[in-house]
Protein backbone atom coordinates (compact mmCIF):
# COMPACT_ATOMS: atom_id res chain seq x y z
CA UNK A 1 0.00 0.00 0.00
CA UNK A 2 1.33 3.45 -0.96
CA UNK A 3 2.04 5.72 2.01
CA UNK A 4 0.97 9.36 1.65
CA UNK A 5 1.41 12.32 3.98
CA UNK A 6 -0.93 15.31 3.59
CA UNK A 7 0.15 18.57 5.22
CA UNK A 8 -2.37 21.25 6.10
CA UNK A 9 -4.77 18.51 7.19
CA UNK A 10 -6.86 20.88 9.31
CA UNK A 11 -7.56 23.23 6.39
CA UNK A 12 -10.47 22.99 3.97
CA UNK A 13 -8.39 21.58 1.12
CA UNK A 14 -6.33 19.23 3.29
CA UNK A 15 -9.47 17.75 4.85
CA UNK A 16 -11.02 17.28 1.43
CA UNK A 17 -7.90 15.61 0.00
CA UNK A 18 -7.89 13.11 2.86
CA UNK A 19 -11.61 12.42 2.50
CA UNK A 20 -11.15 11.74 -1.23
CA UNK A 21 -8.19 9.37 -0.89
CA UNK A 22 -8.63 6.39 -3.23
CA UNK A 23 -8.19 2.72 -2.43
CA UNK A 24 -4.59 1.62 -2.28
CA UNK A 25 -3.26 4.76 -0.58
CA UNK A 26 -2.43 4.76 3.13
CA UNK A 27 -2.94 8.40 4.11
CA UNK A 28 -1.89 10.32 7.18
CA UNK A 29 -2.93 13.92 7.69
CA UNK A 30 -0.49 16.32 9.32
CA UNK A 31 -1.65 19.47 11.09
CA UNK A 32 0.70 22.19 12.28
CA UNK A 33 0.81 20.36 15.62
CA UNK A 34 2.13 17.24 13.88
CA UNK A 35 4.63 19.06 11.67
CA UNK A 36 5.86 22.63 11.95
CA UNK A 37 6.50 23.73 8.37
CA UNK A 38 8.79 26.45 9.73
CA UNK A 39 11.24 23.80 10.94
CA UNK A 40 13.33 22.31 8.12
CA UNK A 41 15.00 19.82 10.47
CA UNK A 42 11.62 18.57 11.69
CA UNK A 43 10.51 18.16 8.07
CA UNK A 44 13.59 16.14 7.14
CA UNK A 45 13.34 14.00 10.26
CA UNK A 46 9.68 13.15 9.67
CA UNK A 47 10.20 12.32 5.99
CA UNK A 48 13.19 10.11 6.67
CA UNK A 49 11.30 8.32 9.47
CA UNK A 50 8.03 7.83 7.60
CA UNK A 51 9.53 7.46 4.10
CA UNK A 52 6.25 8.19 2.29
CA UNK A 53 5.96 7.54 -1.40
CA UNK A 54 4.07 10.81 -1.76
CA UNK A 55 3.65 14.07 0.14
CA UNK A 56 0.76 16.37 -0.79
CA UNK A 57 1.70 19.77 0.57
CA UNK A 58 -1.59 21.56 1.21
CA UNK A 59 -0.11 23.47 4.13
CA UNK A 60 0.63 27.13 3.48
CA UNK A 61 0.73 30.64 4.84
CA UNK A 62 -2.45 31.99 3.24
CA UNK A 63 -3.11 35.32 5.00
CA UNK A 64 -2.61 37.38 1.84
CA UNK A 65 -2.68 40.84 3.42
CA UNK A 66 -0.87 39.93 6.64
CA UNK A 67 1.94 38.42 4.56
CA UNK A 68 2.94 41.93 3.51
CA UNK A 69 4.07 42.53 7.10
CA UNK A 70 5.23 38.96 7.75
CA UNK A 71 7.18 38.28 4.59
CA UNK A 72 9.93 36.26 6.30
CA UNK A 73 7.41 33.89 7.88
CA UNK A 74 5.45 33.55 4.63
CA UNK A 75 8.67 32.75 2.76
CA UNK A 76 9.67 30.08 5.27
CA UNK A 77 6.30 28.30 5.12
CA UNK A 78 5.50 28.78 1.43
CA UNK A 79 8.95 28.37 -0.11
CA UNK A 80 11.53 26.86 2.22
CA UNK A 81 9.19 24.14 3.49
CA UNK A 82 8.49 22.80 -0.03
CA UNK A 83 12.23 22.86 -0.65
CA UNK A 84 12.88 20.88 2.52
CA UNK A 85 10.16 18.38 1.61
CA UNK A 86 11.52 17.96 -1.91
CA UNK A 87 15.09 17.58 -0.68
CA UNK A 88 14.23 14.87 1.83
CA UNK A 89 11.99 12.99 -0.61
CA UNK A 90 14.66 13.05 -3.32
CA UNK A 91 17.05 11.00 -1.19
CA UNK A 92 15.01 7.84 -1.80
CA UNK A 93 12.71 8.66 -4.73
CA UNK A 94 9.67 10.00 -2.91
CA UNK A 95 7.38 12.39 -4.76
CA UNK A 96 5.89 15.80 -3.92
CA UNK A 97 2.61 17.42 -4.91
CA UNK A 98 2.86 21.15 -4.23
CA UNK A 99 -0.34 23.23 -4.16
CA UNK A 100 0.04 26.72 -5.63
CA UNK A 101 -2.12 29.66 -6.61
CA UNK A 102 -3.35 31.98 -9.34
CA UNK A 103 -1.72 34.82 -7.39
CA UNK A 104 1.64 33.97 -8.98
CA UNK A 105 0.36 35.96 -12.00
CA UNK A 106 0.06 39.73 -12.36
CA UNK A 107 -3.42 39.84 -13.91
CA UNK A 108 -2.42 41.64 -17.10
CA UNK A 109 -3.31 38.78 -19.42
CA UNK A 110 -6.22 39.07 -21.86
CA UNK A 111 -6.83 35.30 -21.83
CA UNK A 112 -6.69 32.51 -19.22
CA UNK A 113 -3.20 31.78 -17.94
CA UNK A 114 -1.39 28.70 -19.22
CA UNK A 115 0.94 26.67 -16.97
CA UNK A 116 3.81 27.79 -19.22
CA UNK A 117 3.12 31.52 -18.83
CA UNK A 118 5.78 33.46 -16.91
CA UNK A 119 4.91 34.30 -13.32
CA UNK A 120 5.00 37.86 -12.05
CA UNK A 121 3.36 38.05 -8.61
CA UNK A 122 2.11 41.35 -7.23
CA UNK A 123 2.11 40.44 -3.54
CA UNK A 124 4.35 38.87 -0.93
CA UNK A 125 1.97 35.91 -0.79
CA UNK A 126 2.21 35.40 -4.55
CA UNK A 127 5.97 35.85 -4.47
CA UNK A 128 6.42 33.23 -1.77
CA UNK A 129 4.14 30.75 -3.55
CA UNK A 130 6.08 31.24 -6.80
CA UNK A 131 9.28 30.65 -4.84
CA UNK A 132 7.68 27.48 -3.45
CA UNK A 133 7.09 26.22 -6.97
CA UNK A 134 10.78 26.67 -7.78
CA UNK A 135 11.86 25.08 -4.50
CA UNK A 136 9.67 22.03 -5.15
CA UNK A 137 11.89 21.28 -8.14
CA UNK A 138 11.38 19.68 -11.56
CA UNK A 139 10.33 16.30 -10.17
CA UNK A 140 7.30 17.70 -8.32
CA UNK A 141 3.70 17.92 -9.44
CA UNK A 142 2.68 21.55 -8.97
CA UNK A 143 -1.04 22.29 -9.05
CA UNK A 144 -2.18 25.89 -9.25
CA UNK A 145 -5.77 26.57 -8.32
CA UNK A 146 -7.92 29.61 -7.47
CA UNK A 147 -10.73 30.92 -5.27
CA UNK A 148 -10.99 27.66 -3.33
CA UNK A 149 -14.18 26.88 -1.41
CA UNK A 150 -15.54 23.92 0.53
CA UNK A 151 -18.47 23.42 2.87
CA UNK A 152 -17.48 24.08 6.45
CA UNK A 153 -14.30 25.86 5.42
CA UNK A 154 -13.09 29.43 5.79
CA UNK A 155 -13.55 30.99 2.38
CA UNK A 156 -15.36 33.70 0.44
CA UNK A 157 -18.58 31.70 0.18
CA UNK A 158 -18.95 31.00 3.89
CA UNK A 159 -17.92 34.57 4.71
CA UNK A 160 -20.63 35.89 2.38
CA UNK A 161 -23.20 33.60 3.98
CA UNK A 162 -22.39 35.00 7.40
CA UNK A 163 -22.52 38.60 6.21
CA UNK A 164 -25.79 38.01 4.33
CA UNK A 165 -27.37 36.83 7.56
CA UNK A 166 -26.06 39.85 9.46
CA UNK A 167 -26.55 42.73 7.01
CA UNK A 168 -29.17 44.05 4.64
CA UNK A 169 -26.64 45.51 2.21
CA UNK A 170 -23.17 44.43 1.09
CA UNK A 171 -20.54 45.99 -1.15
CA UNK A 172 -18.47 43.54 -3.19
CA UNK A 173 -15.56 44.14 -5.57
CA UNK A 174 -16.51 43.92 -9.24
CA UNK A 175 -13.17 44.54 -10.99
CA UNK A 176 -11.28 41.35 -10.12
CA UNK A 177 -12.00 38.32 -12.31
CA UNK A 178 -11.14 34.72 -11.52
CA UNK A 179 -12.51 31.20 -11.45
CA UNK A 180 -13.94 29.60 -8.29
CA UNK A 181 -12.68 26.10 -7.51
CA UNK A 182 -14.62 23.54 -5.48
CA UNK A 183 -12.29 21.64 -3.16
CA UNK A 184 -13.67 18.12 -3.88
CA UNK A 185 -12.90 18.56 -7.58
CA UNK A 186 -9.42 19.87 -6.75
CA UNK A 187 -8.84 16.80 -4.59
CA UNK A 188 -9.99 14.51 -7.41
CA UNK A 189 -7.53 16.17 -9.78
CA UNK A 190 -4.69 15.87 -7.24
CA UNK A 191 -5.19 12.14 -6.79
CA UNK A 192 -5.47 11.57 -10.54
CA UNK A 193 -2.27 13.50 -11.19
CA UNK A 194 -0.52 11.57 -8.43
CA UNK A 195 -1.54 8.31 -10.09
CA UNK A 196 -0.32 9.54 -13.50
CA UNK A 197 3.20 10.18 -12.14
CA UNK A 198 3.83 13.03 -14.59
CA UNK A 199 5.79 15.84 -12.89
CA UNK A 200 5.19 19.40 -14.06
CA UNK A 201 2.96 22.42 -13.56
CA UNK A 202 -0.79 21.97 -13.88
CA UNK A 203 -3.85 24.18 -13.46
CA UNK A 204 -7.26 23.39 -12.00
CA UNK A 205 -10.38 25.52 -11.69
CA UNK A 206 -14.11 25.24 -12.28
CA UNK A 207 -15.35 26.07 -15.76
CA UNK A 208 -16.31 29.68 -16.45
CA UNK A 209 -15.23 32.85 -14.75
CA UNK A 210 -16.70 35.51 -12.46
CA UNK A 211 -16.02 38.67 -10.54
CA UNK A 212 -16.29 38.59 -6.78
CA UNK A 213 -19.53 40.58 -7.19
CA UNK A 214 -20.99 38.02 -9.61
CA UNK A 215 -20.00 35.22 -7.26
CA UNK A 216 -21.65 37.01 -4.34
CA UNK A 217 -24.88 37.46 -6.33
CA UNK A 218 -24.90 33.76 -7.16
CA UNK A 219 -24.29 32.86 -3.51
CA UNK A 220 -27.31 34.94 -2.50
CA UNK A 221 -29.53 33.32 -5.13
CA UNK A 222 -28.53 29.77 -4.27
CA UNK A 223 -28.51 30.32 -0.50
CA UNK A 224 -32.00 31.82 -0.59
CA UNK A 225 -33.32 28.87 -2.61
CA UNK A 226 -31.79 26.43 -0.10
CA UNK A 227 -33.08 28.31 2.95
CA UNK A 228 -29.58 29.19 4.14
CA UNK A 229 -30.60 32.84 4.33
CA UNK A 230 -34.08 34.23 4.98
CA UNK A 231 -33.88 37.20 2.63
CA UNK A 232 -31.59 38.32 -0.15
CA UNK A 233 -29.49 41.34 0.81
CA UNK A 234 -28.82 44.20 -1.58
CA UNK A 235 -25.39 43.65 -3.12
CA UNK A 236 -23.66 46.72 -4.49
CA UNK A 237 -20.77 46.43 -7.00
CA UNK A 238 -17.73 48.53 -6.12
CA UNK A 239 -14.23 48.91 -7.49
CA UNK A 240 -11.27 47.63 -5.54
CA UNK A 241 -9.82 51.09 -5.03
CA UNK A 242 -12.65 51.77 -2.57
CA UNK A 243 -11.39 48.91 -0.40
CA UNK A 244 -7.63 49.39 -0.20
CA UNK A 245 -5.79 46.30 1.02
CA UNK A 246 -2.20 45.74 2.06
CA UNK A 247 -1.61 43.26 -0.77
CA UNK A 248 -2.24 43.86 -4.46
CA UNK A 249 -4.41 41.28 -6.21
CA UNK A 250 -4.38 40.42 -9.91
CA UNK A 251 -7.30 42.00 -11.75
CA UNK A 252 -7.59 38.89 -13.92
CA UNK A 253 -6.37 35.48 -12.78
CA UNK A 254 -8.40 32.87 -14.65
CA UNK A 255 -6.40 29.67 -15.12
CA UNK A 256 -6.42 27.64 -18.34
CA UNK A 257 -6.63 24.00 -17.25
CA UNK A 258 -7.20 22.48 -20.68
CA UNK A 259 -3.87 20.60 -20.55
CA UNK A 260 -4.83 19.08 -17.20
CA UNK A 261 -8.23 18.03 -18.49
CA UNK A 262 -6.72 16.54 -21.65
CA UNK A 263 -4.20 14.51 -19.63
CA UNK A 264 -6.84 13.20 -17.23
CA UNK A 265 -9.55 12.78 -19.87
CA UNK A 266 -12.20 14.62 -17.87
CA UNK A 267 -13.87 18.01 -17.50
CA UNK A 268 -14.80 20.32 -14.65
CA UNK A 269 -18.31 21.52 -13.94
CA UNK A 270 -19.23 25.19 -14.27
CA UNK A 271 -18.51 27.16 -11.12
CA UNK A 272 -22.22 27.87 -10.62
CA UNK A 273 -22.99 24.13 -10.56
CA UNK A 274 -20.25 23.46 -8.03
CA UNK A 275 -21.33 26.43 -5.93
CA UNK A 276 -24.78 24.86 -5.66
CA UNK A 277 -23.22 21.54 -4.65
CA UNK A 278 -21.09 23.23 -2.03
CA UNK A 279 -24.08 25.11 -0.57
CA UNK A 280 -26.21 21.96 -0.52
CA UNK A 281 -23.48 20.38 1.60
CA UNK A 282 -23.19 23.52 3.71
CA UNK A 283 -26.92 23.24 4.48
CA UNK A 284 -26.26 19.94 6.25
CA UNK A 285 -24.09 21.79 8.78
CA UNK A 286 -27.23 23.54 10.07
Amino acid sequence: MNKVLVTGAAGQLGRTILAASPMGWECRGLTRHDLDLRDAQAIESLIMTERPELVINAGAYTAVDRAEAESDLAMVVNARAPGALAGALSTYGGRLVQISTDYVFDGRSSRPYLPTDPVNPLSVYGTTKAAGESAAGPDAIILRTSWVHAAGGQNFVTTMLRLMREREELSVVCDQIGAPSWAPDIARTIWQLAAQRHPGIYHHCDAGQATWYELARAIADEALALGLISRAPKIRPVTSDLYPAAARRPAYSVLDDSDTRALLGDATAHWRVNLRRMLEEQATFG
